[in-house]
């Protein structure tokens, strides 16, 4: 077996079909991440603290949102919009008293309202999520609160310029989501941005990991499809025993509807 061969055959071991939930600890110890200047978690659980009805937009797997479990109000409802997830994230969130409602992907993003009634909540998180500022707001009783982290929408950019890809979501900026909010009717209160990166340890790495994240590649990736561009990434970095790297954006906006 050559070299090429050797690669390409590690790579396509790789492969597999969309997991269930957001578990990235298969990729313990072959890539890190920069992290955030703020720390997520404390402004969730100081803001779950003092909040009687939650909502949680785009849950996931469940997996953030079950962290809080000893702080959660007992009217707390999750949503979900991939289907591989909501079952994960109703097993999950059920021994903590949490419903989830099944939605479209991006649920409040486009198309149908929010289904709840105005006022029903006090405190909106989202993590990772699309929504409808406007749908949020609604949502919303007066003085409640809205708590965002989202991933900015031009990052992984080295790694979908090599695929031939643009951005997937260039709108999806920090200055832009600030703007929204503040023009459906929030008091912005809070928030910030970050640039950092990921690293691979190599491309076998990263071909595991968006295995979970597929929208980073193209949609009809596969090893075999892609291997000139994959050894390309190789022969620029891992082969001259450089790691892989991408661009990691973040940021987050805590905004409050007026009381």
């Amino acid at each position: 077996m050559t070299d090429r061969e050797g690669l390409l055959a590690a790579w396509a071991a790789e492969e597999r079909e969309q997991p269930e939930g957001w578990d990235f600890s298969c990729l313990d110890g072959r890539m890190t991440e920069d992290g955030e200047p703020w720390d997520l978690a404390a402004v969730w659980r100081a803001a779950l603290a003092s909040a009687t009805r939650v909502l949680d937009i785009g849950t996931g797997g469940g997996e953030f949102l079950a962290r809080f479990a000893d702080v959660l109000p007992a009217c707390t409802v999750a949503m979900e919009g991939w289907p591989p997830n909501i079952g994960v994230a109703a097993g999950r969130l059920a021994p903590c008293g949490v419903g989830v409602v099944g939605a479209d992907d991006d649920p409040g993003s486009a198309g149908d309202p929010l289904p709840f009634a105005d006022g029903s909540f006090d405190l909106v998180l989202d993590r990772h999520e699309g929504y409808r500022p406007e749908e949020v707001f609604r949502v919303l009783t007066r003085g409640g609160t809205f708590l965002t982290q989202q991933v900015g929408g031009d990052e992984f950019g080295e790694i979908r310029t090599a695929f031939g890809m643009t951005p997937s979501a260039p709108h999806v900026t920090y200055g832009r989501f600030r703007a929204d909010l503040a023009d459906a009717g929030f008091e912005i209160v809070d928030g910030g941005e970050t640039t950092g990166h990921y690293v691979f340890d190599d491309v076998a790495a990263m071909i595991a990991y968006v295995q979970l994240v597929p929208w980073d590649v193209p949609d009809d990736f596969s090893v075999g499809r892609y291997s000139d561009v994959l050894l390309g990434l190789h022969a620029a970095g891992p082969a001259q025993g450089r790691p892989l790297r991408a661009t990691r954006k973040r940021f987050w906006l805590r905004a409050g509807k007026p009381g």
